[in-house]
């Protein structure tokens, strides 16, 4: 399994997780698990996702989710999960 880590951030508007969710579901990208907060009108999102039927490459996937983000305005970074579990290790 290819697990990444997606991370949304923004001003909350109308369709955030519609156009983040279509843009993984049309790459093949399943997503495993998810959690969104919304905190005085700011949108905060982390899923975790399984890019392995997905035949696009980890760079291209963030580069083009990166991009999405700014169409829609907000931020969207991606990890793989071995990093972000080394990043996070107590």
């Amino acid at each position: 399994m290819k697990k990444t880590i997606i991370t949304v951030v923004g001003h909350d508007t109308v369709g955030i997780i519609a156009k983040v969710c279509t843009y993984l579901a049309e790459n093949n990208i399943n997503i495993l698990d998810i959690s969104q907060t919304i905190v005085q009108e700011y949108f905060n999102m982390m899923m975790i996702v399984d890019r392995s039927k997905s035949e696009k490459h980890f760079a291209t996937v963030a580069e083009e989710l990166e991009e999405l983000g700014k169409e829609i305005g907000v931020v969207i970074k991606c990890q793989r999960e071995e990093i972000f579990a080394q990043m996070h290790r107590i």
